[in-house]
Order: C-alpha cells, then structure tokens, then sequence
C-alpha cells in the first residue's frame, strides 16, 4: 500500500485532527508503508520534510486551526506521479481534499475519507446559520465517490446515518491515547505555588480552544455560581488560546471568579495540570470526540461534559463522569457541586476513566484502520479486474 493523504490542517498545528494524522502517518512509516502528506504550509517556519508536501493557506474563519491552502496543481501531480500512490485518504473536505478526490477519480485509485468535524454546529455560533442547508449538501457531494467514510466516534456515525448517509461506507475510527505522555501523578503542590495558587484550592480545569463553539462562557457563569455559592477556593483554570479569550476574561472579571488563563500549555505541564486538577469541566456541545477529554482520564481525573456529540461516547454518565444538558450552567454547576461534596464519587469517577483510557492503544486502533485501508485497496482491485473482464467479453 501506498498512501497519499490530503489534509488541510496537520502538524505541527495543535488540534486533535492534526494530531490524530500525524499519528497515523507516524504508524504507517513503523510498518514500512509509504505515506505522502499534503498539507498547508503553517504560519511557523519548518524544517525539511520528506513526507509531506506543504503549500502556501489562509486561515478557515469557522475554525483558525483549519488551513484553506492554496494548492499548485501542477507542484501535486509532479509529486504523485513520481510517488505512485495506490490509495488516496482526504481527511478535510476544504481545497486539497477537492485535488485528492479529483486524482483519485482521474486515476480510479480507492478514495477513502475521514469525517472529522461537525462543521454545521460551529455556524449557530458565527451568526451564519443560514448556511447550514447548503453546508450539508457540500459535504455529500464532497463524500458521494469516497468507499469509505471514517468517523471518530459512534454518535457521530448515527447522526450521519440519520441524515441519510449510507451505512454501508461509515465506520468508526476512534481515537487512543499515549498512556507514556498522559498518566497520573505530579507535584501538584508546587505546580500550584508556581502560579500563585494555595495548595487548598479545588481545582477545575478546562483544556481547549478558546472559541464560542465550545460554549466556554456557560462554564465561567456554571463556575461562578459554584464559586459564590459552595466552594470559595474553587479556582478555575484554563488552558487553551484562541479568539475568545479577551471575552472570556472580561467575562471572568464581571462574574468576580478565580480564574488561571495559562494561555497556550505545552507537554509536559499540560498533564501536570490534568493530573493536579480535581475536575476536568468541558462544555462543548460540537465535539466529534474530544481527546482532551481522554486524556484527562488518563490522567486520573474526574470529567464534567456535555451530553451531546462524539464525548457521550467516552463519558459514561453516572460510572465515569458526569453529563449535562448542554448549555445548561445550573446543570454544570450542580454536577461541581456533587462531585466536590462526594470526594469518593470523584475518585471513583476518575478511576474508571482511567481504566478505560488504559483500553485505548493506538495500536489496536490504528491495526484496524490499516486493516480497514487494505480492504478498500483490494475491492477496488476486484472490481477493476472484473472491468477488464467484461471489455474483453464484449470485444
């Protein structure tokens, strides 16, 4: 197999779509099987890369981490021509996905996808809801030749299904978690003395975007009504940037609460604040997975989240975490609060979390995904054989 991956957000951009490709590039090199990358060309300078092909890109508006890149066909096509790819995967259906489709299809390669984003919950959010019909009739024109679509979690698979996607060509692609990079244990009193913060206090992280999809200021309103009315020494930090973050503090500052904005966190203190923290507070209603919350588990930590989208799949309400109606922040707050006056619940909870992340390798998953690939390689191969066979029967 040799793999030609069209994507128009990647490494070293941090989300969990780049991360999750260039993981999986990263296993098909450990099996010895060529993968070219196309990718645009961040606004970081980069090293020389071998596997992957970058172009110059703008900024998408709906989602900054997303890249539209401005592809030069001709620079492609010399590049696939001399790498001889047998398969082609479009993981974005932006620019460079169009240019992998329309390869595939002129060189009737096997063209598989992956579905990563809810692309149409993001736009109730950037007034622009009036492009929600128009969206969906995009992206299943974009999937119509693709053999099959990759989704990261079971929910999303059912409301693609329910929105008349064959069934036939959806299946799950989950996501792991590198149990050597995310686990528990730090010095949390001097992670906390660090920035200011008594050893005391009862810690609610929230990793993340700072964005209005991911409805961060139903969390700060949730909080401060924790805050003013159970727990004074609840601080509530926040790790993540993004274009909300001056609302979001301006909105910290009204509502009168403790609040730590770190900004963008790198490893490894990221997972010393997962692991320090006593609750791991994610509200966002759009999530197609949502790693950070996996990895809060790894981590030991119990996980307030929203019973809604690809997390549901993760948090098992009542057994490893708690959901709440999304947007609600009397649910969420109330959900703190339970789990701050029940110690024992909490450490439950984050037991259990734990013990299901440590079910996540990336291998397994990854095997079956390779597994998943070659298939589509092979009936794609079956069905060209049996083209030739019927020209020559009818000449």
């Amino acid at each position: 197999m040799r793999l030609a991956l069209f994507t128009d957000t990647y490494a070293p951009e941090i989300n969990g779509v780049a991360r999750t490709l260039e993981k999986w590039e990263n296993y098909l090199r450990s099996r010895d099987i060529p993968c070219l990358v196309f990718a645009p060309q961040p606004e970081s300078a980069l090293h020389n890369e071998a596997t992957v092909t970058r172009f110059a890109s703008l900024r998408f508006f709906l989602y900054p981490e997303c890249r539209l890149a401005l592809p030069n066909p001709i620079h492609i096509h010399c590049a696939l021509q001399s790498f001889q790819p047998t398969i082609v995967h479009v993981a974005t259906p932006f620019n460079l996905g169009l240019c992998g489709i329309h390869y595939a299809r002129k060189r009737r390669l096997p063209l598989v996808a992956s579905y990563h984003t809810h692309f149409d919950r993001y736009l109730a959010f950037y007034n622009t809801r009036w492009m929600v019909k128009m969206l969906w009739r995009y992206m299943e024109w974009f999937h119509q030749e693709c053999r099959y679509i990759f989704v990261p979690s079971e929910s999303t698979l059912q409301e693609l299904k329910e929105r008349g996607w064959d069934e036939n060509r959806l299946a799950v692609w989950t996501r792991g978690i590198d149990t050597k990079s995310f686990h528990p244990g730090t010095d949390r009193d001097t992670l906390l003395a660090r920035h200011q913060l008594s050893r005391h206090s009862f810690i609610v992280l929230y990793v993340g975007r700072l964005a209005p999809e991911k409805n961060l200021d139903c969390a700060i309103a949730a909080f401060a009504k924790f805050q003013r009315d159970v727990c004074n020494d609840a601080v509530f930090v926040i790790a993540g940037d993004g274009p909300s973050m001056q609302t979001l503090k301006q909105q910290a500052s009204r509502e009168g609460i403790s609040a730590c904005f770190l900004g963008f966190t790198a490893m490894p203190e990221l997972r010393q604040w997962y692991a320090a923290a006593d609750v791991m507070l994610f509200p966002s209603p759009t999530e197609t997975f949502g790693n950070v919350v996996l990895e809060a588990m790894a981590c030991g930590t119990a996980v307030i989240c929203a019973d809604t989208g690809g997390v549901v799949n993760t948090v098992t309400h009542e057994w490893n975490g708690l959901r709440c109606e999304p947007g609600s922040a009397d649910a969420f707050s109330t959900a703190l609060e339970r789990l701050y006056r029940d110690p024992e619940l909490r450490k439950r909870y984050a037991a259990r979390g734990l013990a299901h992340s440590l079910r996540q390798s990336w291998d397994a998953i990854f095997g079956e995904l390779l597994a998943n690939f070659q298939k589509a390689e092979l009936e794609a191969e079956a069905e060209a054989a049996a083209r030739s066979t019927n020209r020559h029967t009818r000449g």
